[in-house]
């Protein structure tokens, strides 16, 4: 399995994949996190891109198929694995392969309900 990090202009390529699979998706935001682009769907992350590769969330129930699958290795932050979401190698993401993992996490996120941002629920207190 490849740790190999790619160039700023494999991000840049794999952010449009990304944007290209969600096209159709619905309510999806940006927001840059993670050293990348992470992409929002109802207030849920999805997908994150960066010279990483692709973190995808995958739900608890998902983990362990997902893992399995070419390039895809458990997410790790600070020493801690967290559930849930899968990293996969930037070798192993051309457009196809981008657009199934892009897939997988919309059918997961697609199943949560919507977050209300930080700032309209602050606006909302406000009133």
């Amino acid at each position: 399995m490849s740790r190999a990090q790619g160039t700023k202009e494999d991000s840049e390529r794999l952010a449009a994949n990304v944007r290209s699979a969600l096209a159709k998706a619905g309510a999806v935001r940006e927001v840059k996190m993670f050293g990348g682009i992470g992409f929002m769907l109802n207030g849920n992350l999805l997908v994150a891109a960066s010279k990483r590769g692709l973190l995808v969330r995958v739900g608890k129930a998902g983990e362990r198929d997902a893992l399995t699958r070419r390039g895809a290795r458990p997410m790790v932050m600070r020493g801690r694995r967290m559930s849930g979401y899968v990293y996969v190698d930037p070798d192993d993401l051309n457009e196809r392969a981008a657009r199934k993992w892009v897939q997988l996490a919309v059918s997961f996120v697609g199943t949560l309900p919507a977050k209300v941002s930080a700032s309209r629920s602050r606006a909302a207190k406000a009133k």
